[in-house]
C-alpha cells in the first residue's frame, strides 16, 4: 500500500522488446532469441530496475522489431531467471477473448510468484492477420476493451478469500462454495466462470493501459493503476495528468490513480556538448523520404507527404480532424498539434523517429535535473529508460543516470515488497463484490 508520510518513490522500467538482435539471434544456432534478454533481465533485477516491459505489434515492419516475440512467452521465460522485477506484457484486446486473457495473465502471476501486469491496448494495426473484416472504429475498440478488462477483473475475483486455504499439512483445501461464477452479459462477451486458475498471488495483475486518444483517457481513468503515456513536454504532462485523475476521482478512484508511466528517449554525453553532438549527427543521418512515411502514419496514414517541402510547415488543409481517424488517435492529436504549432516537414519527421515520445539529451546530471523537473511536478510516477543492451548507453545509465538519481532520493535503493504490486506502492485493489 502507498505510504501517507511520504512521496513514493520514482519506479524504473526497462524493455525487452524490439531490438534488431532478435533478428541475429534467430540464424544463430548458438543463440536463442532470449539470450541477450537474460542479460538484460539479470542487470535489471541487479540494480534494482521495478519492471520488464514488453511491447508489442501485430503486423510486421510497423515499427522496427517490435511484434518479433510475443510478450507473454518471453516475460514466462524470464521470470524463471528473477525474483524481484516486475513482468508487464503489452495484449491487445481487440483480437483477444478475455478468458483467455484471465487464464495466460494469472498463469504469469502464478509462475513469477505475484510479478504480473497487463498493458492493455486497442489495436491499431494488424486486423489482416485476424480475418477479412475491417478494423472495428475506435469506440468499437475502446467499449470491447472496457468489456473485456470487467471480465477479467471478475474472472479474478471469481474466487473467494477462503475457497482455497492450507489443510496444515502442505497441502490445499478447496472450498467450492466460494468459487462462483460471474455470469457477464454484455454486448461483447457473455462469460459464465468461474475463472479454473486458483487465485492468483496479487489477487490481480497490475493493469496499465497504454491510448491517451478521449477513448483512452476514459478507459485508463476507469480501469488503469498505471498508464503509459507520450508526452514529449512537461506541458503536455501537466495537462494530461490533470485530465486523466480528474476523470478518475469523478469515477471514485483512489487519490493519485492511475500513476503517469512515460518513456524518455535519452542521449547520453560526458558533456553537454557531446549530446547536442550526437543529436545533431542523429538529425543529419535521417532518411527523410523515408520518414515521410513514418510522419503520414503518425498522422493517421491518410496524409501524403510526398511533394511537400522540408523546410516549410504541412498545410492546414492536409492535417487530419482527429476523429475522422481510425487509427492512432492518441499519435495523430500529438502530431497533428505539433504541426499546428508552426514545425516545418523537416522537424516534424525528425520528431517522428521518437513517435511522441519525450526525449532528451545531456550528462547524467541534465537528465537528471529533466526527470526530477517532472517527479516534482507529479506528472511523472513510472519511468522506462532503455539501453541496457548497448555497452555505452548503459554505462552512462548504471553508473551515472540511475546513481544520481537515487542521491538525489528520486528512485529507491532496493524492492520494497514481495509482489510487484507491492513494489509499485499502489493503494488497495477495491472490495470483491458480493
Amino acid at each position: 500500500m502507498a505510504s501517507t508520510d511520504r512521496r513514493r518513490p520514482l519506479k524504473i522500467v526497462t524493455g525487452v522488446s524490439g531490438s534488431p538482435k532478435v533478428y541475429a539471434a534467430a540464424i544463430d544456432p548458438g543463440k536463442s532469441t532470449l539470450t541477450d534478454l537474460l542479460e538484460t533481465a539479470r542487470l535489471a533485477e541487479e540494480h534494482r530496475f521495478d519492471a520488464l516491459f514488453a511491447a508489442d505489434l501485430l503486423s510486421f515492419g510497423m515499427q522496427g522489431a517490435i511484434g518479433a516475440q510475443e510478450p507473454l512467452i518471453v516475460l514466462s521465460a524470464l521470470s524463471a531467471v528473477t525474483k524481484h522485477v516486475g513482468l508487464i506484457a503489452t495484449v491487445t484486446t481487440t483480437f483477444h477473448h478475455p478468458y483467455n486473457l484471465a487464464r495466460l495473465f494469472g498463469t504469469l502471476d502464478h509462475i513469477s510468484n505475484g510479478r504480473a501486469a497487463w498493458n492493455a491496448v486497442t489495436s491499431s494495426v494488424g486486423e489482416e492477420n485476424y480475418g477479412d473484416a475491417e478494423l472495428p472504429s475506435p469506440e468499437e475498440r475502446y467499449a470491447r476493451a472496457a468489456e473485456s478488462i470487467e471480465v477479467v477483473n471478475a474472472l479474478f475475483d471469481s474466487w473467494g478469500p477462503d475457497a482455497l486455504t492450507s489443510d496444515g499439512r502442505g497441502g490445499a483445501r478447496l472450498n467450492a462454495k466460494s468459487v462462483r461464477p460471474i455470469e457477464y452479459a454484455g454486448d461483447h462477451f457473455t462469460v459464465r466462470g468461474p475463472l479454473n486458475i486458483p487465485p492468483l498471488p496479487q489477487r490481480r495483475p497490475v493493469q496499465f493501459q497504454a491510448g491517451q486518444s478521449e477513448g483512452g483517457v476514459e478507459l485508463g481513468a476507469r480501469f488503469a493503476e498505471v498508464v503509459f503515456t507520450s508526452l514529449g513536454t512537461l506541458d503536455d504532462a501537466l495537462t494530461y495528468t490533470k485530465r486523466i485523475r480528474t476523470r478518475a476521482t469523478e469515477l471514485g478512484r483512489a487519490d493519485g490513480l492511475p500513476l503517469i508511466f512515460s518513456s524518455l528517449h535519452a542521449t547520453y554525453g560526458a558533456t553537454e556538448a557531446e549530446a547536442l553532438r550526437l543529436v545533431r549527427e542523429r538529425e543529419e543521418a535521417t532518411d527523410f523520404e523515408a520518414g515521410r512515411h513514418a510522419l503520414a502514419d503518425m498522422l493517421g496514414g491518410g496524409v501524403d507527404l510526398t511533394d511537400l517541402p522540408l523546410d516549410e510547415p504541412i498545410p492546414e488543409h492536409l492535417l487530419p480532424e482527429v476523429r475522422s481517424v481510425h487509427r492512432r488517435r492518441g499519435r495523430v492529436e500529438i502530431f497533428t498539434g505539433y504541426a499546428r504549432s508552426g514545425k516545418t516537414l523537416r522537424e516534424l519527421i525528425i520528431a517522428a523517429k521518437d513517435t511522441g515520445h519525450w526525449a532528451a539529451a545531456g550528462t547524467p546530471e541534465q537528465l537528471a535535473d529533466a526527470i526530477e523537473e517532472r517527479y516534482a511536478a507529479g506528472v511523472l510516477d513510472v519511468i522506462g529508460l532503455g539501453g541496457l543492451d548497448d555497452p555505452r548507453t548503459r554505462d552512462f545509465l548504471l553508473a551515472g543516470l540511475l546513481p544520481e538519481l537515487r542521491k538525489r532520493g528520486i528512485v529507491g535503493h532496493d524492492y520494497v515488497g514481495d509482489t510487484f504490486r507491492d513494489n509499485l506502492e499502489l493503494p488497495p485493489l477495491p472490495p470483491r463484490s458480493a
